[in-house]
């Protein structure tokens, strides 16, 4: 399995809100979380990439408990989060929005490959990279923020809501892209 949770509890104060969680995620797998607003489903997307700290429980990643790491290693790893709401960077272009994502990549002609490969799965986001982040409707920060994460080439994505707030058509590009 690529990713194991087991007995995964998460709570803000004395308010519990995720408890006994356990999943499985195999290689090359699509896995969705469903439940009402409050189930825990953003508290546990954050608490997998180790922006929350369970309370009890493991998190193992391609083999290794990662409870504790830092998110930025844990990106490194190749679990990368796509939080809800976009969250892209408004005042910074769609081209420095994508470099951004390639921040753990040294090599200037790699982080120029992965932002081509980005371009052919979305190329809206190639139209307009020169353009301010900020200034792009809804579908198409969405596409950044995916775009930005593929930038790492992770082995497991973590979406959150991806397709809050969007058109039809665009939710059906969004998931062909992502399967």
């Amino acid at each position: 399995m690529l990713l194991t949770i087991e007995g995964l509890n998460v709570a803000y104060g004395a308010i519990k809100a995720v408890q006994d969680l356990s999943l499985q995620v195999g290689e090359g797998e699509i896995v969705a979380l469903l439940g009402a607003n409050g189930a825990g489903k953003t508290t546990t997307l954050r608490t997998i990439s180790g922006l929350i700290r369970p309370r009890s429980g493991r998190i193992v990643y391609d083999g290794q408990v990662i409870n504790q790491w830092p998110a930025h290693r844990i990106v490194a790893a190749g679990l990368v989060h796509v939080p809800e709401g976009r969250r892209v960077f408004a005042p910074l272009t769609v081209r420095e929005n994508l470099e951004l994502g390639a921040y753990t990549v040294r090599d200037p002609a790699d982080v120029e490959a992965r932002m081509r490969e980005v371009f052919a799965k979305f190329p809206r986001l190639e139209e307009r990279q020169h353009q301010l982040a900020g200034t792009l409707s809804g579908g198409e920060q969405q596409m950044l923020a995916i775009g930005r994460a593929l930038m790492t080439r992770p082995r497991l994505l973590l979406l959150d809501e991806p397709s809050l707030g969007l058109a039809p058509l665009l939710v059906r590009e969004i998931f062909a892209t992502i399967k």
